[in-house]
């Protein structure tokens, strides 16, 4: 069995890969928000992604899909339909890349879309499992354990997987009412830019990525 871990650079995702490691092998996607930040994310999610020890580590262009749900539909729902978004993508690349589940590091009732009804419509996107090691773990225990992992220092910095996202997001939702948002874009093809965007590496000194 092989994992792929949705790795965003923060805390959560590297300490989810740390403790299923010694379970599967895995392979680590990035979803960046470029060009609405710059590669500092980007780096220091592969810096995590080396430390794991991940087979490969991947980056999606997400920055134009998740502008496109920014835009044209509602604000309070940004979170959970960037993740659908980011949940249908990742499935398709673990298929092509042999991998049989998702990893995650959400964990139940630490930010909105983490609730209950938000992770159900979550797993209600793709046919996937979806493995949540962290999700009765607080902060504070995932904290310790980053600096328990060594992580800890690469992973302070601010956060960029919020920079579209609405000031005071929905904290509970209904699968017709985001299917409803959804039907506002087009889903098939901003899903279709982001698998064909996907990267490898990123190069030292160079804005751009290269593409595996």
């Amino acid at each position: 069995m092989k994992g792929l871990l949705l790795l965003s650079g923060g805390f959560d995702s590297v300490v989810a890969g740390f403790l299923m490691k010694e379970k599967m092998p895995l392979v680590a996607i990035h979803f960046s928000h470029q060009p609405f930040t710059d590669e500092k994310a980007e780096r220091k999610a592969a810096a995590l992604g080396k430390m794991l020890g991940v087979e490969k580590f991947l980056i999606a262009g997400a920055g134009n899909a998740f502008s496109e749900l920014a835009k044209n539909c509602n604000q309070k729902l940004y979170f959970v339909l960037s993740k659908r978004m980011m949940y249908r993508v990742a499935e398709k690349i673990a298929k092509k890349e042999g991998c049989d589940v998702l990893i995650t590091g959400e964990n139940l009732g630490q930010v909105s879309s983490q609730v209950l009804d938000n992770l159900k419509n979550l797993d209600n996107a793709i046919k996937m499992q979806v493995l949540r090691p962290l999700a009765c773990y607080d902060k504070t225990e995932i904290i310790n354990l980053a600096r328990k992992f060594g992580t800890y220092e690469t992973s302070c910095g601010p956060e960029v997987c919020d920079i579209l996202g609405p000031k005071h997001p929905a904290t509970t939702s209904e699968i017709t009412r985001i299917k409803e948002q959804e039907e506002k874009v087009n889903i098939d093809q901003l899903m279709d830019e982001m698998v064909n965007s996907i990267t490898s590496e990123i190069e030292e000194g160079e804005s751009k990525l290269q593409a595996c």
